[in-house]
């Protein structure tokens, strides 16, 4: 491969030699220490590669053998030079482009954030722009162990952030603490270990199962509790040899507790709605469909044409595409359509079966996502009614659901302790 590529830059001749006594023309090119390759033998000929310089030293050998050359293909950059000697500015461009592509290469053009639920990827990116951390820096001004410490500092719920730089593209990739009990820093949970913490009940219910880990049980499977009442204290009484209280252990208190609960449901739907009617082709009669490009670099745009909604019944409609170079250089260069489409409003009424249907698939979807949440429906009173104006889909459900919320304990106070 670097063989090849070396005779491309010095430049390679493709040759036929004719005659009688070709064996001994390359017995005699051997001798002189002559390069041939690429030797094909034909008929009454053979072809093969010679290099430029070597070329220039055949007379002799060819004079000696009786043989003939013919040069049939000229390989290779001082050729190709020669052959566009005239075309000097097409040479500059080439070099200025090239040129050009080396130093953007050097800058970062796009910021990928990956893993980020919570935060969306503007709030992260104004973030990094507070720490002159944007498109179009250069790559050795990126400190990528330095940027993932500030978001582990400014973002108490990630727990783990990594920062590469690949091509011209910084990718960042977190992972956030998904458990809600987890959220806190490392200050917070050191502090909260010394506040006790109770379990109380976040809804009115009947205790069903206890499975506790840390804290005190107030409740038995079978209790009827109100919102707001202890299930789990954190305060875990110390007492002497006469059974009197004379302090607290303070402690978080943890266990899985599930209850049953009837949760109501109504879900209510206009009989009535407005179908859009789009005009996507001009039509006599009918407002005109207009479309207008701009062109963004960053921050700054240029639009081609002034567009905006002039009437009501009209929809604003942007699409954009990012210039690449490649599949790794993003370049800050943005074309975008902006297209108003306008369309006509008419009346309609659901049937029968189309509320039926929708109310269905509305409540579908709010059962699926208790599942999601560890609930277990037992019994489904929901049912759809029909009205002139609304329908509903309304119900209860009783349900079997994860109990309980931390509250900070109320702590009581000791008013006399043994001496």
């Amino acid at each position: 491969m670097a063989a090849n590529f070396f005779r491309t830059v010095q430049g390679y001749l493709r040759i036929r030699v004719t005659g009688y006594a070709v064996e001994r023309f390359l017995n005699a090119c051997g001798y002189r220490g002559i390069l041939l390759w690429g030797i094909t033998p034909l008929e009454d000929a053979c072809e093969m590669n010679i290099r430029i310089a070597d070329f220039r030293k055949l007379k002799p050998v060819m004079k000696k053998t009786g043989t003939r050359v013919v040069i049939l293909n000229r390989i290779g950059l001082p050729f190709f030079f020669y052959r566009y000697r005239h075309r000097k500015s097409f040479f500059f461009g080439a070099a200025a482009c090239a040129v050009l592509i080396f130093l953007l290469s050097g800058l970062i053009w796009d910021i990928d954030i990956r893993g980020n639920l919570t935060y969306t990827d503007e709030t992260i990116l104004e973030f990094l722009a507070s720490k002159d951390i944007q498109n179009g820096m250069l790559k050795t001004q990126i400190d990528c162990e330095r940027i993932a410490k500030d978001i582990r500092k400014e973002y108490a719920d990630v727990i783990w952030v990594s920062a590469s730089v690949q091509g011209a593209k910084l990718k960042i990739q977190v992972k956030e603490n998904t458990d809600a009990s987890g959220m806190e820093t490392d200050l917070e949970v050191k502090k909260e270990e010394k506040v006790p913490m109770d379990l109380v009940a976040d809804r009115d219910c009947v205790i069903t199962e206890i499975v506790p880990r840390t804290g005190m049980i107030q409740v038995r499977p079978g209790d009827t509790v109100k919102e707001g009442e202890v299930l789990i204290s954190g305060l875990i009484p110390v007492q002497d040899d006469a059974k009197e209280i004379i302090g607290y252990q303070y402690q978080k208190a943890d266990a899985d507790i599930r209850g049953k609960a009837i949760l109501p449901y109504e879900d209510v739907l206009e009989n009535t709605y407005s179908r859009k009617e789009y005009f996507y082709e001009e039509r006599p009669h009918q407002m005109r469909r207009r479309q207008a490009y701009y062109l963004r670099v960053g921050r700054f745009q240029l639009a081609f044409g002034n567009l905006q909604k002039k009437e009501e019944n009209q929809e604003l409609h942007t699409s954009e595409y990012q210039i690449c170079l490649g599949k790794r250089l993003k370049l800050p260069i943005y074309l975008g359509t902006r297209t108003v489409i306008p369309y006509t409003a008419h009346p309609e009424t659901y049937e029968k079966k189309e509320i039926q249907e929708r109310l269905s698939a509305d409540f579908k979807r709010y059962l699926r996502e208790l599942e999601k949440k560890g609930v277990e429906i037992i019994e489904n009173n929901v049912k759809i009614y029909t009205g002139s104006k609304t329908s509903a889909a309304r119900g209860e459900l009783t349900v079997l659901l994860p109990v309980g919320t931390l509250k900070a304990s109320q702590i009581p106070e000791i008013s006399e302790l043994p001496k």
